[in-house]
């Protein structure tokens, strides 16, 4: 599979072969669909905590007699129906945790992966450097490459001048090639990435992945 690769001006300079095992996958969105929940799941901190009626404060007393009073039986002030009394199966902290096949999670990125290529949603550039941080000539090229919408920047290496450009494009957001994850993916329409990002992520997910490398 062959895919046009852009110089920052928008150009078409070249082509660049493509690993189809990692950009030729079919959906499969049942995969997709627990990769994203498991996402943010993981990303939850899980500190939520409630007192019940034993931990808030107030006398464990009974209010007043059981009967012969004219009024509802009541017990004391702690009591989950009255104020400032216990709550009721209240939250308390806990892991939010999900495990997932590395397989699985490898498939998931897979996936999106093929389906921006399907969908002519990703855009592969030569190189992206800049010289000095300028938002608006990130704000040019993505307007050059036919991005309208919501962008993914994927590098291979980290460039202080080009997140900082991006940092203010509202609806862009620039990553590692090797961070690139499953909400990411799915919350950003288009997806530009260097031919040497390309490559760094056919190493990772292609046929053949570096041992120990997580998915």
């Amino acid at each position: 599979m062959q895919v046009s690769v852009y110089n920052i001006q928008g150009a078409v300079v070249g082509q660049l072969d493509l690993d189809e095992s990692v950009f030729a996958v079919p959906m499969n969105e049942a995969v997709v669909h627990q990769a994203l929940v498991r996402q943010r799941a993981n990303a939850r901190v899980g500190t939520a905590s409630t007192k019940t009626r034993s931990n808030v404060s107030g006398s464990g007393r009974k209010l007043y007699r059981q009967k012969h009073t004219g009024r509802a039986r009541a017990g004391d002030l702690r009591s989950p129906l009255r104020r400032h009394g216990g709550i009721i199966f209240g939250p308390h902290p806990r892991s939010y945790r999900q495990q997932m096949p590395k397989k699985m999670r490898r498939l998931a990125i897979k996936c999106l992966l093929s389906a921006k290529v399907a969908d002519g949603e990703l855009k592969v550039v030569d190189k992206l450097e800049m010289s000095q941080p300028r938002t608006r000539d990130m704000i040019g090229m993505l307007q050059t490459l036919g991005i309208d919408r919501s962008a993914l920047i994927a590098l291979s290496a980290p460039d202080a001048a080009v997140v900082r450009s991006g940092s203010n494009v509202k609806g862009a957001k620039i990553i590692q090639a090797q961070l690139l994850n499953v909400v990411d993916l799915l919350m950003y329409s288009g997806l530009i990435i260097t031919a040497d990002a390309v490559r760094v992520v056919e190493g990772l997910w292609g046929t053949e992945p570096p041992a120990g490398t997580e998915g």
